[in-house]
């Protein structure tokens, strides 16, 4: 325990260590991220900036930041590994390297959490956008974030496999920020094109939080209309498909002996 624990905070520091080395990149990051939120409220507005209506697609946008920054550290950051040629050293840890990358994704959700407070804060000064920031969505937030994790496993699964899967990452991001109702509400979404947005592991988590901060609701509120209790069953199941995707493609790359292979 006390080895693996030791392996899980090295690969948090080394996260972080990089994360600071290259923070510039992280500045120029969350402004292009700024930017792209800017210029798609202001056309899906008709070319207007209303407070209110940026206010929610906020709050979907945000949770959207989390999910784009655990795929592409799940995924990119074992292709670094195996361009680097230390995939196979990490898989010698006496931690499961499954486990490992639950350091990179803590140490992924703390930078994003920075990130989140910056953007959140400079849309609050140069647009008037204000969001009651309340404690009682961080559990919402953090079911959330579950499923994602699941689903972040699920991609870097098939990346150990078929090894070359960016544009598939890249249109699961992009499709992500459309369909999950930052933007467009899932109610008005076609039936069948709604169901397939709910199904998403952000979209529910994006629903029960706008109903905390922006409705004013409760924990309490969202249990009984049912979002909450969805919330929790999309997170575990991605959360298990995710990790057995995971495990039963790392097993696959072993046995083809291609785990390392670039």
């Amino acid at each position: 325990m006390r080895a693996t624990l030791t392996a899980l905070w090295g690969e948090v520091r080394k996260g972080l260590l990089i994360s600071w080395t290259y923070k510039a990149n992280m500045l120029v990051s969350i402004l292009t991220l700024g930017f792209i939120f800017v210029g798609i409220a202001f056309f899906m507005g008709g070319g207007e900036l209303d407070p209110e209506r940026i206010a929610s697609s906020l709050v979907g946008y945000l949770v959207w930041m989390y999910v784009v920054q655990a795929i592409s550290d799940l995924t990119y950051g074992l292709r670094g590994e195996i361009s680097a040629g230390t995939l196979e050293q990490l898989e010698m840890s006496p931690a499961p390297a499954g486990l490992l990358l639950i350091g990179r994704v803590i140490t992924n959700f703390t930078i994003t959490t920075l990130q989140v407070a910056l953007m959140a804060t400079v849309m609050r000064l140069l647009f008037n956008v204000r969001v009651s920031w309340r404690l009682e969505a961080l559990p919402a937030l953090l079911l959330t974030l579950v499923g994602v994790l699941g689903f972040g496993y699920l991609l870097a699964g098939t990346m150990l496999v078929f090894k070359q899967v960016e544009s598939f990452s890249n249109l699961m991001n992009n499709a992500l920020a459309f369909l999950n109702g930052t933007f467009l509400p899932v109610s008005a979404m076609p039936g069948w094109l709604a169901g397939i947005s709910m199904s998403l592991p952000s979209t529910l988590g994006i629903v029960v939080i706008r109903g905390i901060l922006l409705e004013g609701k409760t924990l309490a509120d969202t249990w009984y209309e049912g979002s909450l209790g969805w919330l929790a069953v999309n997170a575990v199941l991605y959360l298990v498909v995710g990790i057995a995707v995971f495990w039963i493609c790392e097993r696959a790359a072993k046995n083809r002996g291609s785990l390392g292979q670039y």
